[in-house]
């Protein structure tokens, strides 16, 4: 294992659900190896009460959480990332800022729960199983041999992993 902490950003439209899902998510299951942001392109100001609410209920820390833009992290001064997902469709498909250091980057859709319609029972049930869709993607994600194969295969098997859904 190498000795060297990855930093990885989540970009989804609203950074109000999935995003903060895959950021939490990451963080709890890459501790010390990697270390995850999130941001929307056009962030909606407040994570969703539904998320928050998902992620107290699988006991995560909510206190530090809030809804940022992605022009955070293209500032010179904003961490250097070594790969940005984008986890919805809409921001898959904007123009995204030029990141530093040329990350490598994948889509990952997931459904955005928040559209869920409904009783709270219902979109209580979509926003759970977008966590376990995420915490699913990112254990496949967290057992590649990072530091041992090289950059061109690794944007692959990223791409493979966002098309196996």
């Amino acid at each position: 294992m190498s000795d060297k902490t990855y930093n990885v950003l989540f970009i989804c439209t609203g950074n109000s659900a999935r995003s903060i899902l895959a950021e939490v998510i990451m963080n709890h299951l890459g501790r010390g190896q990697f270390q995850a942001y999130s941001a929307g392109s056009h962030p909606r100001g407040e994570v969703h009460p539904l998320t928050l609410e998902t992620l107290r209920h699988y006991r995560h820390d909510i206190d530090s959480l809030r809804s940022k833009s992605w022009a955070e992290f293209a500032q010179p001064d904003a961490p250097k990332m070594d790969f940005i997902f984008t986890v919805c469709d809409n921001a898959a498909g904007e123009a995204c800022p030029t990141w530093p250091g040329q990350p490598m980057t994948a889509h990952w859709g997931f459904t955005d729960p928040s559209q869920t319609e409904g009783e709270t029972e219902d979109k209580l049930k979509a926003f759970s199983r977008t966590y376990m869709e995420i915490a699913n993607r990112l254990r496949i994600f967290l057992s590649l041999p990072l530091e041992k194969i090289d950059r061109l295969s690794l944007q692959n098997q990223l791409r493979q992993l966002g098309s196996n859904r």
